[in-house]
């Protein structure tokens, strides 16, 4: 009996064997041409559609920056100056800057102390996300030594018992008060805004003195001001330093920064409202 099986078995496997090359010869073979055919080719994007996929800045965009240290006493024409966002920036239509992204300028021209007032004159032409790089023309609205961006991160007031760091209330750079992360914030008693976690979003106000205009170019959305006030403008925490120039005019995109006692000095960490115009 168990011969039988075991003769069985054999001549089973011995059959499937001899089939094999029987059956293979009925597969269809795929030519090279008709590989080709069926390759799925990717299209390279033309110029116009790589232009459609890049984020548009509307003009009157504001961008809150945070810089390196610049010094009239170092930095040369030509140097490359490289800040970062430091809040998601609105775009319109759900579209955002990401905070973290980079802005790219230049020196354009330095005056040292020894000439009399010393000066810088530079410009941020290029934000970088990603991949993407995208070309701009700015002007300066308000800009913050380090202290002052420190203090506007700091309640004046500590916590007490039970209270939650995050909910105390801070002062942005310009004076208007934040009523602690996701708060109303306040100039005097009107709510111009309200606060994020990384920053502060409010409509842009005119200053004061009308040197910084309100919304420019139909653009009322609110801006990322980070540690800013929504009529900021100027130098804050730079006691002989000026802007002599905020680059709205010709030579547009131009800012020049003006010391008349020793040489100008912003320190890392220093902040600044820049502009997107037309």
């Amino acid at each position: 009996m168990k011969s039988r099986r075991g003769a069985y078995s054999l001549a089973r496997h011995l059959a499937l064997f001899l089939a094999i090359p029987f059956a293979l010869s009925f597969v269809p073979r795929v030519s090279g041409a008709t590989k080709v055919a069926l390759t799925v080719a990717t299209p390279e994007l033309s110029s116009a559609d790589a232009d459609a996929n890049q984020l548009a800045i509307p003009p009157g965009t504001i961008l809150p920056i945070r810089l390196g240290s610049l010094s009239s006493e170092k930095s040369k024409p030509g140097e490359s100056i490289k800040a970062r966002i430091m809040q998601d920036v609105p775009l319109g239509n759900g579209a955002k800057l990401r905070a973290g992204s980079t802005v790219i300028g230049r020196i354009v021209d330095v005056t040292p102390a020894t000439s009399g007032a010393a000066s810088l004159r530079l410009t941020f032409d290029t934000v970088v996300q990603g991949k993407e790089t995208i070309p701009v023309l700015t002007n300066l609205r308000a800009m913050a030594s380090t202290l002052e961006v420190e203090s506007a991160q700091t309640p004046p007031i500590g916590p007490g018992k039970g209270d939650v760091y995050d909910w105390l209330t801070t002062v942005q750079v310009g004076g208007e008060v934040v009523y602690g992360k996701g708060g109303e914030v306040t100039n005097g008693d009107r709510v111009v805004g309200r606060s994020t976690y990384d920053g502060v979003l409010a409509q842009v106000n005119a200053s004061e003195d009308a040197r910084c205009r309100g919304a420019v170019e139909g653009n009322d959305r609110p801006q990322a001001f980070w540690v800013f006030s929504s009529d900021a403008c100027g130098a804050y925490g730079f006691p002989y330093l000026t802007i002599s120039h905020f680059g709205r005019s010709d030579p547009r995109g131009e800012i020049v920064l003006v010391s008349e006692h020793g040489p100008v000095k912003i320190r890392s960490g220093s902040g600044m409202l820049l502009r997107v115009q037309r």
